[in-house]
């Protein structure tokens, strides 16, 4: 049986005195860490340059960390909300600081997107990785220790730990270590809002080596709160969600295009007609692959487990069992009410969702007739930032080398949706991007990086329709994208693919392409938005209703301030135009209803015109 302890630093002194002073610790990705073990370890390493401590991690999560007026007005409350009970990662901070001891190592192979460009440190020790080989460096680093967040479960006076929201890598390394091929220390740190996840993740208490348990180092899960869905990534989960056939697999990354594709299958679902009649207006003249409602339904395999799938098991769409299970996972992260919703699951119902090690969800081999069978029709769809004309994807990195955020599974689900008959990679992207007052283009003719080559090449999405360039020669793939990019951007990039000898002199982008602006895409949504088709939450939200009231207003003023020719309108609106008393509720909300400084007077004159422009949208 493991050793209870409830006190951090009294558990790092037990795993030092077992393992040593040179340790290689594991840290699951994204939730499930072990925040206080860690932390208690680091303090050690800290005070003592004897030890030598690794950090091995991916998805390292911290606390937003607002700038301007309105940001910190806005996001500090619901900072102190939903993460106020949060223990920051020391090693983090330290990070940032540019103070880690030099006895210290931290080696990630999977960042938060964005949160690390430009800090040496961790762009130096980031490690390009598949997730399914990520196992493997931490086992031939020589790995003796993996920290893990868990869920406990006392049954008839028996003990069990659960894995929970990490199923991914420690149980590819809890195989290693059965076979013989590893050595480790295996710490649990007891979280009671974890839910106990049924499958191969509920383990009994012998696997582990020691367990911190106390209500002291009990905290509340880091929650981020789901983003309100845009017209832009509607469009483009809408254009997905016509080409996910009834009766296949389905995978779908984080974010606001997943949440955009799910409600795009259950509208498709609930009302085929509503489905295909959105589409006529988004896509005219466009034959859909497939409108109808899910009689057999989907299986849903996926590395991450998103809220999205719990609201396609509730309306019918995810239903097609593979020995029982309708949805198997390999970790999971989201906001409150999707954690509250998988601990208060019947367990009839839980028990078809199974997490899974990352090897099972993203790879084929191991049982591989039995993973063919299962994953039938599979659509895999994934998020990229950019494409090229010749479609390669660039989804992680930089071409000076930045890492934006890492590989991930992304081209373990390329890669099986060309090894599995029937099966189609989905890589969505924005067809533009701001950057200052300047708008880009995020298909261009090529770029310095790539995450997947073009000879993976398959079918790309954006706002402006769907590109499918499986198979295609390279002319034919231009011209695919070209129907797709933005059409303020397609005279440049026709003229550099024909001056490059890829497309015959004569070419044009087709008239019916000619249109592909952001406001046709908002008025062709605009009826199903107002029905409440389209809802900016498609999920619930753990913003209050003036909370989400006022962020499409702030995301404008945020838009604005791109371009400044637009702020002394906005200002001279929000001052001749008092405000009412649903806009006196957000003024309120933000601390602008009695300005006292010249600052806080502009700011609620900005605010105040944002909230009435940001209703008429």
């Amino acid at each position: 049986m493991p050793k209870l302890f409830s006190d951090p630093e009294a558990i790092a002194e037990d795993i030092i005195r077992e393992v040593g002073t040179d340790l290689m610790v594991g840290l699951p990705l994204g939730l499930g860490k072990a925040n206080h073990v860690v932390n208690a370890l680091y303090a050690r390493a800290a005070a003592d340059r004897s030890i030598k401590l690794t950090l091995f991690s991916a998805l390292t999560l911290e606390k937003p960390q607002p700038s301007s007026l309105l940001e910190r007005r806005f996001i500090g409350p619901v900072i102190d909300r939903l993460f106020g009970g949060y223990p920051d990662l020391t090693y983090a901070n330290a990070l940032h600081a540019g103070e880690l001891p030099p006895n210290i190592s931290v080696i990630e192979f999977f960042f938060l997107a964005g949160k690390w460009l430009h800090v040496p440190y961790a762009q130096q020790h980031y490690i390009s990785a598949n997730y399914t080989h990520a196992s493997s460096y931490l086992l031939t680093r020589g790995l003796n220790v993996v920290t893990q967040l868990v869920a406990k479960r006392v049954v008839e006076g028996v003990t069990r730990y659960g894995l929970s929201c990490n199923t991914d890598t420690t149980l590819d390394i809890l195989r290693a270590r059965s076979e013989g091929r590893a050595s480790f220390k295996l710490i649990g740190q007891v979280n009671s809002e974890l839910p106990f996840m049924p499958g191969a993740g509920d383990l009994p208490a012998d696997e582990f080596s020691a367990v911190l348990d106390s209500p002291a180092t009990d905290f509340p899960l880091f929650a981020p709160p789901a983003e309100p869905v845009s017209d832009t990534k509607y469009a483009i989960g809408l254009h997905a969600a016509s080409l996910v056939p009834d009766g296949g697999s389905l995978q779908i990354g984080i974010g606001q295009v997943g949440d955009a594709l799910a409600q795009g299958l259950i509208v498709r679902h609930r009302d085929s007609a509503q489905f295909r009649t959105i589409m006529k207006r988004l896509a005219p003249g466009i034959e859909q692959a497939h409108t109808g409602p899910f009689e057999k339904g989907l299986y849903g395999v996926s590395e991450m487990l998103i809220e999205a799938f719990l609201g396609l098991i509730d309306a019918g769409v995810l239903k097609r069992e593979v020995d029982g299970v309708t949805l198997h996972g390999a970790f999971f992260l989201g906001p409150k009410s999707f954690y509250r919703a998988l601990r208060e699951m019947p367990d009839e119902q839980l028990a078809r969702i199974q997490m899974m090690p990352v090897s099972f969800t993203n790879e084929l081999y191991g049982d591989e007739d039995a993973k063919r069978r299962a994953r039938v029709g599979a659509r895999f769809v994934n998020n990229a930032m950019m494409a090229t004309l010749m479609g390669a994807a660039v989804s992680d990195g930089l071409d000076d080398g930045q890492v934006v955020s890492g590989v991930g599974g992304q081209y373990n689900f390329v890669a099986q949706a060309f090894a599995l008959q029937g099966a189609r990679s989905i890589l969505t992207l924005e067809a533009t991007r701001q950057a200052g007052a300047k708008t880009h283009s995020n298909i261009r003719w090529n770029y310095g990086h790539e995450t997947i080559p073009r000879h993976l090449r398959d079918v790309f999405v954006t706002e402006y329709g769907v590109a499918d360039v499986r198979g295609k020669s390279d002319a034919e793939t231009i011209a695919a994208m070209l129907q797709v990019t933005d059409s303020r951007f397609q005279d440049e990039l026709t003229k550099i693919a024909r001056d490059a000898g890829k497309l015959p002199k004569a070419f044009e982008v087709p008239r019916a392409h000619r249109e592909n602006f952001p406001e046709r895409v908002a008025e062709a949504l605009r009826p199903a938005r107002e029905a409440g088709l389209l809802p900016a939450f498609p999920f619930g939200s753990d913003f209050t209703e003036i909370e989400q009231r006022l962020i499409p207003a702030l995301q404008l003023l945020r838009e604005a301030q791109r371009t400044p020719r637009l702020l002394p309108g906005l200002l001279w609106q929000g001052v001749t135009q008092p405000p009412d008393a649903s806009k006196r509720e957000c003024l309120a909300r933000l601390g602008l209803d009695r300005p006292t400084t010249f600052a806080e007077r502009g700011y609620r004159a900005l605010v105040n015109a944002a909230l009435a422009r940001s209703r008429k949208l």
